[in-house]
């Protein structure tokens, strides 16, 4: 499976990063509040809003991702959410952004409708793989229009990745202790890819 990791143009719409104090743990969010404090924006490209008790990312440009963003900080975490592909092409790409020091530098865990995943690294230039060569497929994630629970345990430098309660992937990287969070889809070729996130829980390792 051959996807590019180049390609994608982040969206205007991102806003800055806020990294203030420690945030106090647990912290949960199931979406019903639209003024609860998610940094979301429109534009051509993307649909980013509170919709109906969800998160809902709509992606309407090829080779586009989308995210929102929690202005919050955090270092070492447990965080579990729900994520549903509601629409569109499988080839595509959901998940969770953890440690953003700002737009251009965090840690992404990926799945796909068609049952692969990823977890990469961007640095403000390039994207780097921390999970193997590539999208790796796996059982354990529920494929086309159905919803995942997605895991991330981060601990010091080690960073463990799960889906549905199976472990996939667990790396260890140095170049981001503390950070934001955000949920994230995007689209390769074919668009309309429609996402809703939902129950997102933080809590301490």
């Amino acid at each position: 499976m051959n996807r590019s990791h180049t390609v994608f143009a982040l969206l205007a719409l991102l806003l800055a990063i806020s990294c203030g104090s420690r945030e106090a743990l647990p912290w949960s969010d199931d979406f019903s509040n639209p003024a609860s404090g998610w940094k979301a924006e429109s534009d051509a490209a993307a649909e980013v809003a509170y919709y109906n008790g969800v998160l809902r990312i709509l992606i309407k440009a090829p080779n586009s991702l989308a995210w929102a963003s929690a202005g919050r900080a955090f270092s070492d975490f447990r965080l579990t959410v729900e994520a549903s592909q509601v629409s569109g092409p499988d080839n595509n790409e959901y998940g969770v952004l953890v440690r953003m020091q700002d737009p251009e530098h965090f840690y992404r865990f990926s799945i796909s409708g068609d049952g692969y995943y990823l977890v990469s690294k961007h640095d403000g230039e390039n994207w780097g793989i921390l999970s193997g060569q590539d999208w790796t497929p796996s059982e354990a994630i529920h494929t086309g229009q159905a919803t995942n629970l997605l895991e991330i345990l981060c601990r010091g430098t080690e960073m463990t990745f799960s889906v549905n309660g199976i472990q996939v992937a667990q790396v260890r990287d140095a170049s981001y202790t503390r950070g934001d969070i955000a949920l994230y889809a995007g689209a390769f070729f074919e668009t309309e890819v429609e996402v809703h996130f939902d129950n997102l829980r933080v809590s301490a390792p």
